[in-house]
């Protein structure tokens, strides 16, 4: 797939601890089944190894559906199983320096949270911006706040796709409505749920709404 078709209008990244099936393949399927869009691979407790085997494993799962694979922070892991793309944050190596390691025709998607980060990730040459939290969030303990208004200002001063994250499910999407945004990033919504499939049918039939 080409990087400029991307398709962002369900983003699931992935959290072992909250998954409601036993292994992490059977949740990302059954949430591309349901029509997620995109899989981002986010493991923060595990070995290198771990972390490069668990990828290989779920890249098996998103190549079989041709949905791209997003490795969460690290450049090396993403590289070495040849996933579609990387994402990164504020705090992660600069995105002008992973465009470089990843080359022109991998994903780069970064973290904002604020319309400074946006428009020096857009320059940076992210092909997405991750924008939250939105809302409170569980899954992640060191979000910063971004404000509906700020997210209008990002919006109208970027042009790559904006995913909004933080919070987002069933009782917070219709909020998004009039903003322009490209796709929902979502955790718990999706991967927590009994139906995972069914619950990733009707987050994409709300986004479809907007």
């Amino acid at each position: 797939m080409k990087k400029n078709n991307v398709d962002y209008t369900l983003y699931l990244c992935t959290d072992r601890s909250l998954m409601s099936t036993d292994a992490l393949e059977e949740a990302v399927e059954r949430a591309i089944k349901g029509g997620c869009t995109l899989i981002q691979l986010r493991e923060k407790d595990c070995s290198s190894l771990e972390f490069y085997q668990t990828a290989l494993k779920v890249k098996e799962i998103t190549d079989k559906y041709k949905v791209p694979l997003i490795i969460n922070d690290r450049v090396d892991i993403a590289l070495a199983v040849d996933a579609a793309g990387v994402h990164i944050g504020q705090s992660d190596l600069p995105a002008s320096v992973v465009r470089e390691m990843i080359g022109p025709d991998k994903i780069l998607g970064v973290s904002a949270a604020n319309l400074k980060e946006a428009q020096a990730a857009e320059k940076d040459g992210a092909d997405y911006l991750g924008v939250g939290a939105m809302y409170a969030t569980a899954t992640k303990k060191d979000t910063r706040p971004v404000t509906f208004e700020e997210l209008k200002e990002i919006r109208s001063q970027v042009d790559i796709p904006i995913v909004v994250i933080g919070g987002i499910n069933k009782n917070t999407v219709l909020n998004f409505k009039g903003f322009g945004i490209d796709g929902l990033a979502v955790v718990s919504a999706v991967i927590a749920q009994d139906d995972i499939e069914q619950a990733a049918k009707e987050l994409v039939q709300m986004f479809q709404e907007l």
